[in-house]
């Protein structure tokens, strides 16, 4: 590791006196740097890499019958359409009758605000939906259907996702929005200005 080096650097000639040696020392860094590879080498085999930060989706399985793919109840049903300017507006069922929004409480606004957001609205339809039985006596799924606007933004789309896990809703779907959907999203902001 580290030596001494004796030999002495004096002439051949004594002169009257003694003349001490002078020692040099010299370090060999052989061993560090042998060291230095193993460590580098030991944590770069123990340490985890980072893993990628997704979002689990349930895909349904394919099926050939068309009637057998949309197959889901109104009673459970949660129609959340997102818009722009971070709103959210949402109806209870499929609304596929075109006059289901003459009732003045049928379609509604909200936001994605902790208390009065939309997270106590699918708590509130999820609640309401376990406490109906299907005809196996067991309590019923509420099924979310979310339909992103052209003008929404793909923050909204995680942030409704991630209510989605928040609240433990296990039976949810993405869905184009319909031209009845931005008719409605449209007259809702026109009143809300006019007011």
């Amino acid at each position: 590791m580290a030596e001494m080096d004796t030999s002495s650097s004096g002439g051949g000639k004594k002169h009257g006196g003694t003349k001490s040696k002078k020692l040099s020392t010299r370090v060999d860094m052989t061993p560090m740097v042998d060291l230095g590879f193993l460590l580098i080498t030991f944590f770069m085999l123990t340490t985890t890499m980072s893993k990628p930060k997704t979002m689990d989706l349930a895909l349904p399985k394919d099926t050939k019958d068309e009637a057998e793919q949309n197959k889901v109840k109104e009673s459970t049903a949660l129609t959340i359409l997102l818009g722009k300017d971070h709103k959210v507006y949402y109806y209870e069922g499929l609304a596929q009758d075109p006059e289901a929004s003459a009732d003045p409480n049928f379609f509604n606004v909200s936001s994605f605000a902790n208390k009065g957001g939309i997270r106590d609205v699918i708590i509130k339809k999820r609640d309401e939906v376990s406490q109906k039985r299907n005809a196996k006596g067991e309590p019923e799924d509420v099924v979310v259907i979310i339909k992103p606007d052209d003008e929404s933004t793909y923050k909204d789309f995680v942030d409704i996702l991630d209510e989605m896990a928040i609240n433990r809703i296990q039976r949810y779907a993405t869905v184009d929005i319909s031209d009845q959907d931005k008719e409605w999203i449209k007259s809702t902001e026109a009143a809300n200005s006019a007011q």
